[in-house]
């Protein structure tokens, strides 16, 4: 029964148009969860996230989250991001204010204003890495949390920061960072050079070909199939635990009823190759490419 309730709401989750969210899930690199009110659950593809959601990526993992207005936010490798304050309010102008504290609890992001199709809204958001707080408008900046310190570089725009020990001040100046240790003063705001930024940009980009899913991703993966649902059901769980969003579709076949466990919304062969290959590693000997 409790198999059959959930293929029901899978179905008609897969032919619901999807709602405006304040923040949605655009893309990702498997293994990732969300923790909501005590559970973990797969981060999938589509899914909005809710105030007090904590997002985790895993080894290899990678996040692509997208504001109701129009911005980009970037997760990289063994993160941890919890989302406050997030909500939707009238603006001074009449447009939506968009509001958001991320917390870069562990972990690399990157945030850029501007680069979905926006809804006409403000924004007022505000990132912490830990011991650093900035305050976004329009720009694009990246920053990480790691065991001896928090780093934050201005790519283009300006962020308004705060530090318990350097105060306030405001970083305007294009390609520069701050990084403040755990156990020392924190340094200068001072230069990056563009290599730099290319290796710590890596951190956050979902490559080509490296197993992401998107939305509107056309391929898949046929991870394992059963003629009984209770099987179908014990993969299904196995891969949501370890982070994968795993589906089941019911198919016709021979007059009866075939369960398949699947990963969909994967971009092109390559993606789902390399998704393939990450869950042969778990035990998936059947995971096969198909479209």
């Amino acid at each position: 029964m409790r198999l059959g309730i959930g293929l029901m709401m899978l179905l008609a989750l897969a032919t619901a148009p999807a709602a405006a969210s304040t923040l949605t899930v655009e893309g990702v690199v498997s293994p990732a969860w969300v923790e909501r009110g005590g559970a973990r659950l797969p981060l999938e593809v589509g899914m909005a996230l809710k105030d007090k959601d904590s997002i985790h990526t895993g080894p290899g993992s990678r996040a692509l989250l997208r504001m109701a207005e129009g911005s980009a936010v970037r997760l990289g490798e063994n993160a941890v991001l919890t989302v406050d304050d997030l909500a939707e309010k009238q603006g001074i102008r009449t447009r939506k204010l968009v509001t958001a504290t991320l917390d870069v609890v562990r972990g690399a992001f990157r945030y850029t204003s501007d680069v979905f199709i926006k809804r006409p809204a403000e924004r007022d958001l505000r990132i912490r890495i830990t011991t650093i707080t900035a305050g976004i408008r329009g720009t694009d900046v990246w920053g990480k949390s790691e065991g001896e310190r928090d780093i934050v570089c201005l790519i283009e725009g300006r962020i308004a920061v705060h530090h318990p020990q350097a105060g306030e001040f405001t970083m305007a100046e294009p390609l520069s960072f701050f990084i403040a240790p755990r156990k020392a003063k924190p340094l200068p705001v001072a230069p990056v050079d563009r290599k730099q930024l290319e290796r710590w940009a890596d951190e956050t980009e979902m490559k080509a070909g490296g197993g992401a899913a998107r939305r509107g991703g056309r391929f898949r993966v046929e991870v394992a199939s059963a003629p009984e649902q209770k099987a179908a059901l014990a993969d299904y769980d196995r891969l949501r635990e370890a982070g994968y969003p795993a589906v089941i579709h019911p198919v016709a076949k021979e007059g009866a009823v075939e369960y398949r466990v699947r990963i969909v919304n994967v971009p092109s062969e390559r993606d789902a190759r390399a998704v393939v290959e990450k869950l042969k590693s778990l035990g998936m000997t059947e995971a096969a490419v198909s479209r």
